[in-house]
């Protein structure tokens, strides 16, 4: 990072112990309409941005997008803390519209004024007018933006976070909390007794027994950021892995001898399954209805070729070993 500014957030005695992970799809929404005003994130992101364009006509976007300035603050009561690893919408939702309206009031007034120069549309300030009224506009644009532009997608993108938690949690178990924290993001690095984030402002921040909140996210990349202000839980959102192929439709025609041995749609699952999904992400990514591709997998699974573990509330499939052998380099077809 060189002589890069950076925050500085220390752990104390108690705080590795208190280092969880978890998904937020409110999080997830919030971000998603930065995407809207920074074209640089668009790069992974055009199918999203291509299939939700007709929608994006029946949203009123600009209380949420004016209380997002590029180089300044954002409210955090907008994107509360997930309260456990099932944690959902709604349950996000609930707690938005639960803030107390004088913590509203403050951090509307902060990300008014907060904002590296970023000018202030004279309507914005009328958001300062009544916060329990502001606090349940806000909370009812949030519930749209999720049923609209999240929701759809919402199966692949979960998949996306669930698969780097997966990842996450076994470096974790394979060499410790050390190796998990130095290998977020390339802007994050790990001193044995901090976490140094770069950063726009210089700051030093103490968990002091808190603890932090880590929290994989599709529509942060290329950034990571940072939560630290209270009275919202110490958070650091970071890219998740694969997000380059998130929108990828599903592979086909890479491994004719492949296909011609498994079919080529068992053999397109196969090879899709390179990173652990759901039946129903396979399903939108192929075109096919879950129940075909349940019975694909079903030989799949039956042929040692994929595995299978439940995630919560889903069945997560990939390739075992020999499955990643067959479509891996060795393919008759590819490249000799």
């Amino acid at each position: 990072m060189g002589n890069a500014v950076s925050v500085v957030v220390v752990f104390g005695r108690d705080d590795p112990a208190r280092v969880r992970f978890a998904v937020s799809p409110l999080w997830e929404t919030l971000a998603a309409l930065r995407v809207l005003l920074e074209p640089r994130r668009r790069r992974y992101h055009l199918p999203w941005l291509e299939a939700v364009r007709s929608d994006l006509a029946q949203l009123d976007l600009w209380p949420l997008l004016v209380l997002s300035p590029h180089g300044g603050w954002t409210p955090d009561f907008l994107t509360p803390a997930p309260a456990g690893p099932d944690s959902g919408i709604a349950e996000q939702l609930a707690m938005v519209r639960a803030t107390p309206a004088d913590l509203v009031a403050h951090e509307v007034r902060m990300s008014l004024t907060v904002r590296g120069g970023e000018p202030v549309p004279d309507a914005a300030w009328r958001l300062l007018d009544d916060p329990a009224s502001t606090r349940a506009m806000l909370a009812d644009r949030l519930e749209e933006c999720w049923q609209l532009l999240i929701a759809p997608h919402w199966p692949r993108l979960r998949d996306l976070l669930q698969t780097d938690l997966q990842h996450r949690t076994r470096l974790l178990g394979d060499y410790g909390l050390e190796h998990v924290l130095g290998d977020l993001h390339a802007r994050v690095r790990w001193t044995g007794r901090a976490l140094v984030v770069e950063a726009a402002e210089a700051a030093r921040h103490r968990l002091a027994g808190s603890g932090l909140l880590l929290m994989p996210s599709a529509f942060v990349w290329p950034n990571v950021a940072l939560v630290i202000d209270p009275p919202a839980r110490p958070a650091l959102v970071y890219p998740a892995r694969g997000i380059a192929e998130l929108w990828q439709p599903g592979h086909t025609g890479q491994f004719p001898a492949l296909g011609r041995l498994l079919g080529r749609t068992r053999a397109s699952l196969l090879e899709s399954l390179a990173e652990p999904a759901s039946t129903h992400t396979l399903a939108g990514r192929h075109g096919l209805a879950q129940s075909t591709v349940s019975e694909h997998l079903t030989v799949l699974h039956q042929a040692g070729l994929i595995t299978r573990r439940r995630h919560r509330h889903e069945v997560m499939y990939e390739q075992t070993r020999l499955g990643a052998d067959l479509t891996g380099p060795g393919d008759p077809d590819r490249g000799s």
